[in-house]
């Protein structure tokens, strides 16, 4: 009963289809995924989940057709078409894997020989299509499963109308059909989407794209994967061990060995399943391949698969990756979704006319209209035919989706949404009017209340209108503040207007003003959440503040493809502050606080400037070589390129003070990069030196200073900070340079200690300098454990850190947090 379902759903809803059909077991039972393709090429499709096909054929008369599923015996189906459509169903039987005398006579482990041969042969398997173009199409489904009906106390909805009663369903289904262009030396890759669509959206843009699924176990990683190591990586007997299951001969007599991998170490960046290596040739035949959370690093993760199917094209003499899906079951905030994404590659070009202009830094583009494709051009289109669920759920969100843009729909689910609550006055309340995008909001205090001396306990709350004006990203913004200290008993307001007028050079203006109480490093070495927990329960207020009472324009635009410009103009009046309490949770004979004075914290009466008024001008510009970007219908987003460094520079002007000592030129540039080095793990390093045109008296907050830091579990960034330097012990209003860099070795030394191994703990070391005209240089030296936690929460990190400067030597630890 379900076959003749099937089939007249496809006859009904597929007219252009050539040869179809429905692919089942021994038993009747549907396959979905095997691969279908015309014998000795690597044109085809693979059946879905009900194991319906839709093979295209141009051409009426003779035909092999080659069924092949891991797991099944290969098989080939000579026909005669005389007509189309043509019907074809058939049946496959569980392969029989079995050792062979001389595979289990061998005194060397047979699976080990075949795994070296198959890591000597990459580069000349590889290289029979190191060019390519090909068609490429992506189906991706994600289900959930007693979705919760609140997360932080707001309503999640239905996700689209996927959800029924029990809250389960559909929540995502989307696919994507376009053109790639492959080049292997120097690694090149360009993207064409021809359609694309999402179940219940009106853009259609998905998450499917070709380069994102590139999984290429001839890699030595998978970066798809968080780096995980592939089982032919160069150094792969390391993490992996083998066992010969057995071999079998496809449908061409050729031999295949399965081989199932065997982690060393179960926690370790490492797949398990097997792979399947063809005799001789020494190339993939397939994969059937799993991998969890904790060997990702991804906590959420609670398993991922790997499928992969190659074809032997007997034009280039090679096998050749014509399908492949990826399973995932995530756990995460209540939510547990699952869900498959299905790849078919064909109509591959194996001797393209490449040209200098082929590859650009676009990467990704779309045809025009895109995302508008209607159905029939799908159904002629579409290499895998959608199951009843999917034709389904296609039509109830389409549906669904004109419904729900009506105003009165947005302006019944606004009615709801817009109703006040109790908690609102403290957490913050939104009204919207959706039909015209417009949100106006107030900021509670509840998450904007912290401590510092300057001001006690204080609270900030505020109001703010949003309106976007339409889909290419172009939108304005409004809003004020009102910020007050309960122990200085001052109200500081604020105000801004931003806008914003596309997605493409994403140019933006903004107006800012008001009264703030900024650091004196203007880098914001200290969160202020560290502060407030430091002052409150160990009575260390290390975060030093001044008033400023200004008026600031500012713009910035990417004004062509990795350069970007900023620019700002600022007039200010500032003022000292002083400490007004000295309240903490600790005892009072624990500490006493030091003074809000960074050049002297013993001076609770004089302050670290005078008064004084000035002008800042600061214009700013990064280059990001060779950026890679992507080019939506409606916005560009960019990639940046880690084979070379992003450099920043500024230029910073400060005048019109009364004090003419206190005028200044300033110039900044920063170097930046992090560089993949693939099983060995991942390098990164920052460097920024400066200098000001004369050095003069100026005042404390404009000298440049290094970000700092005394606490034991600071929130910062790594690479921007050190480790054990006081917060305000490096200024100067001369030159200075700072260093930072660090390696993560990631399992690849940690790794290979017995005992030592099972925990997964990843190697870390860094060495940091600065150096500054008038002082002596600081030097760190670190080593450290990332990736430390329970189970697959592994979140933390913590370092040795041995500082010097000058004579004075100093050691400790240092706890962060280090997600994914």
């Amino acid at each position: 009963m379900k076959k003749i379902t099937f089939l007249i759903f496809l006859c009904a809803s597929i007219q252009f289809a050539q040869v179809k059909g429905i692919v089942t077991d021994t038993k009747g039972e549907p396959l979905s995924f095997v691969s279908i393709y015309l014998d000795k090429t690597v044109n085809g499709t693979t059946s879905n989940d009900n194991g319906v096909y839709i093979l295209d054929i141009t051409s009426k008369g003779k035909h092999t057709i080659v069924f092949q599923f891991l797991g099944y015996k290969t098989l080939k189906k000579n026909i005669v078409v005389t007509e189309f459509p043509y019907t074809l169903d058939v049946s496959l039987e569980e392969e029989s894997v079995q050792l062979s005398e001389i595979s289990i006579s061998t005194d060397e482990n047979p699976a080990n020989v075949i795994i070296r041969n198959a890591i000597a042969a990459k580069s000349k398997n590889t290289d029979k299509y190191a060019n390519y173009t090909a068609q490429f199409y992506s189906r991706g489904l994600t289900r959930i499963k007693d979705a919760p009906e609140k997360f932080f106390g707001q309503s999640t909805g239905d996700f689209g109308g996927g959800l029924d009663s029990t809250r389960s369903g559909i929540i995502y289904l989307s696919e994507t059909f376009s053109k790639i262009s492959f080049q292997k030396k120097p690694k090149k890759f360009k993207e064409k989407i021809v359609a694309s669509k999402v179940s219940g959206e009106d853009n259609g843009v998905s998450f499917n794209r070709a380069e994102d699924s590139n999984i290429n176990l001839y890699d030595n990683s998978i970066e798809v994967f968080n780096d995980l190591v592939s089982p032919i990586s160069s150094n792969a007997f390391s993490y992996y061990k083998y066992k010969l299951e057995g071999t079998f001969y496809d449908a061409n007599g050729i031999l295949i060995n399965k081989i199932k991998l065997i982690p060393r170490r179960n926690n370790d960046r490492v797949f398990e399943g097997s792979i399947y290596i063809v005799e001789n040739d020494w190339a993939i035949y397939g994969c059937d391949l799993v991998t969890s959370g904790v060997q990702v690093n991804l906590p959420f993760v609670n398993s991922l698969g790997l499928k992969q199917g190659y074809a032997y094209s007997e034009k280039i003499d090679a096998w050749v990756l014509i399908s492949q899906s990826i399973d995932f079951d995530i756990s995460i905030f209540g939510f547990k979704p699952r869900g498959k994404f299905s790849y078919v590659y064909s109509d591959y070009d194996f001797n393209p006319n490449f040209t200098e202009t082929t590859f650009t830094n676009e990467v990704l583009s779309f045809e025009e209209n895109a995302t508008k494709k209607d159905s029939v051009f799908w159904n002629e289109l579409r290499p895998v035919s959608l199951t009843l669920e999917e034709v389904k759920d296609y039509k109830i969100k389409d549906s669904i989706k004109v419904i729900r843009k009506s105003k009165k729909y947005l302006d019944s689910i606004d009615a709801k949404g817009n109703k006040f609550n109790w908690s609102d006055p403290l957490l913050g309340y939104s009204y919207r009017n959706s039909y015209k995008n417009r949100t106006f909001s107030f900021n509670g205090p509840l998450l904007r209340t912290g401590f510092n001396t300057v001001q006690g306990v204080y609270t900030s709350a505020g109001v703010s209108y949003f309106e976007q004006i339409n889909e290419q990203g172009k939108w304005w913004n409004a809003s004020a503040n009102l910020n007050y200290g309960f122990s200085d008993q001052k109200l500081r307001p604020t105000f801004s207007f931003t806008k914003k007028w596309n997605n493409l050079s994403r140019p933006r203006l903004s107006v800012t003003g008001g009264i703030v109480t900024p650091q004196f490093n203007g880098r914001n070495p200290i969160f202020r959440l560290n502060n407030t927990i430091a002052s409150l329960f160990y009575r260390q207020n290390y975060m030093k503040i001044y008033e400023k009472t200004f008026a600031k324009v500012q713009y910035s635009e990417e004004v062509k493809n990795g350069l970007y410009f900023s620019g700002s103009l600022e007039y200010a009046k500032r003022t000292p502050l002083f400490n007004t309490t000295d309240y903490s949770f600790a005892k009072p004979e624990t500490n006493g606080y030091t003074s809000n004075n960074p050049l002297d914290p013993t001076d609770f009466v004089n302050p670290a400037f005078t008064e004084h008024n000035i002008a800042t001008l600061n214009l700013g510009t990064t280059f990001v070589f060779g950026q890679k970007y992507l080019s939506y219908p409606d916005r560009k987003v960019n990639q940046g390129n880690n084979k070379y460094p992003t450099v920043s520079l500024n230029y910073i002007k400060r005048f019109g003070a009364d004090n003419d000592a206190l005028n200044s030129d300033l110039f900044i540039a920063n170097v930046r990069q992090n560089i993949n080095a693939g099983n060995f793990g991942k390098f990164a390093y920052n460097l920024r030196a400066a200098a000001f045109v004369k050095p003069k008296d100026i005042a404390f907050m404009d000298n440049l200073q290094a970000n700092g830091n005394q606490l034991i579990f600071p929130i910062d960034r790594e690479l921007n900070s050190f480790n054990l330097l006081d917060y305000y012990q490096y200024y100067t209003n001369d030159k200075y340079a700072e260093m930072h860099v660090e390696h993560n070795f990631k399992g690849s030394v940690l790794g290979k200690i017995p005992l030592f191994n099972k925990l997964n703990f990843h190697l870390v070391a860094g060495g940091k300098a600065l150096f500054m005209a008038d002082k002596k240089p600081y030097t760190e030296y670190s080593v450290g454990l990332d990736n430390l936690g329970f189970g697959k929460y592994r979140f933390l990190r913590v370092a040795y850190v041995n500082a010097q400067y000058g004579d004075v030597k100093e050691s400790g630890l240092v706890f962060r947090i280090s997600l994914f």
